[in-house]
């Protein structure tokens, strides 16, 4: 995150007139679906600003063809329906003869999404997950190869979340390099149950301004208001959209996208990622006056605002975190406490002191984990990835002291028996080291 984000938005404006290949500007839009001609009529405008006849795009075979590369590539869950990926590419020409066949005679029909409940990161709380039919999961792709280019375009150019070309350490390189620049102040923000609480009539409404083809609203329309199958209950949601739909995260950026303007135009420096997003300021009036914005707004798009989870923050003094770490001050950041119970809840994992494995192994597994975990949080304090080494090596100690008959976590003289030279031998994953080798290269 040291390195200054240089605004390069994944879109293209409005007014472009950039030369060049219309592909090469647009090369992650489906090009199943947006030919050059129609790339060019993205950039240039077409008239009015709306988009007809979408929907043999939606239900083009060789669309349909894509997406399913694409669902079966991500693998997923079986729906309420209990067919696998495995078994809906297993007779692929079929399944997508059907899709096909129901999507253009309009007969096709969303079926129920089966919730699941996963635990958050670093809680005890659960939150829940939908997971559409793999069919479902295949035509929302297809309509999302559609759908994207149209909204992309004209997204505001400081939403991260859930866009080609930008992600999380763009974000983060935003907010560092905001705090460098003085802004201090912070509207830490928190949407509650944004996903679920979407008003559905509005999010529609919005998108209508730019898809004028009516069965495709419709089909969005089918989607919002799949059933939702909890366990043996089965219910009809009447806002919101649900979180592990696939085309869901477009349409929480398309419903939040007006925000993301009004506060650039109001002059906020806004970082947004998905529904998580801080506003930076530079004074405490500066700050209050953006929240009062977002609050008016939030009140007026139906959504609200956690009571107790929004506030104002100075970075210098208690902080705040955004995307899994915590930032105090214009330079300090490390992972926030909820990023580190996560990592030390999978490493007790693999760390049980009855553990059958050698420690090879157990070194094998647990460096899987580091190694994963430092490509994203590499950024940190290093005395804050110092802390999470040692706390490893304690625990490799407790199993070591426990083959030596002794009980208890390692401790006292374990440092000497077993000290840390001994663990990096034994090719123990260390972050501290990783760091100080990132922070040599260019």
């Amino acid at each position: 995150m040291s390195k200054p984000v240089q605004g390069t938005p994944a879109t293209v404006p409005v007014s472009a007139t950039q030369a060049g290949n219309v592909r090469d500007r647009w090369s992650w839009a489906a090009a199943e679906v947006w030919t050059e001609r129609m790339l060019t009529a993205l950039e240039q405008g077409v008239k009015g600003g709306v988009w007809f006849s979408l929907m043999d795009k939606v239900f083009s075979r060789r669309n349909l063809e894509a997406a399913a590369t694409q669902v079966v590539g991500n693998r997923g869950a079986a729906g309420v329906d209990h067919m696998s990926v495995d078994q809906f590419g297993g007779d692929l020409a079929t399944n997508l003869d059907r899709l096909h066949d129901g999507l253009r005679r309009d007969t096709y029909v969303p079926q129920a999404i089966r919730r699941h409940w996963i635990p958050k990161p670093g809680s005890t709380d659960m939150r829940p997950l939908g997971i559409p039919t793999v069919r479902d999961r295949v035509v929302q792709t297809a309509l999302r190869h559609v759908l994207e280019p149209i909204f992309e375009r004209d997204f505001a150019a400081h939403s991260y979340g859930f866009r080609p070309g930008r992600g999380c350490k763009d974000a983060l390189r935003r907010v560092q390099e905001l705090l460098t620049a003085g802004y201090v102040h912070v509207v830490d923000a928190d949407l509650k149950s944004y996903f679920d609480t979407i008003p559905q009539d509005r999010l529609v409404d919005l998108i209508r301004r730019k898809v004028a083809d009516g069965r495709v609203l419709a089909l969005i329309e089918a989607f919002l208001k799949q059933g939702v199958l909890d366990g043996l209950s089965e219910w009809t949601p009447e806002q919101g959209t649900p979180q592990g739909a696939v085309i869901s995260p477009l349409l929480a950026n398309i419903y939040l996208d007006p925000l993301d303007h009004h506060m650039a135009e109001k002059g906020f420096a806004m970082v947004r990622y998905a529904d998580d997003f801080v506003i930076l300021c530079r004074s405490a009036d500066e700050a209050e006056r953006a929240l009062a914005e977002v609050q008016a707004w939030v009140a007026k798009a139906g959504l609200q605002l956690h009571p107790t989870k929004t506030r104002l923050v100075r970075a210098e003094q208690e902080g705040f975190d955004f995307l899994g770490y915590h930032f105090r001050g214009s330079r300090k950041h490390w992972p926030r406490q909820k990023s580190r119970n996560k990592l030390y809840d999978t490493i007790r994992s693999k760390t049980r002191r009855n553990n059958g494995h050698s420690l090879a192994v157990i070194v094998a597994n647990v460096n899987r984990t580091l190694v994963g975990w430092f490509g994203y949080f590499k950024h940190s304090l290093r005395r804050s990835l110092a802390t999470i080494d040692s706390w490893v090596r304690m625990h490799l100690r407790s199993i070591l002291r426990r083959r030596a008959g002794r009980r208890g976590r390692g401790r006292g003289d374990d440092h000497h028996r077993w000290p840390n030279a001994y663990f990096a031998e034994q090719g123990l994953y260390s972050l501290v080291a990783a760091h100080a080798l990132a922070c040599q290269s260019p």
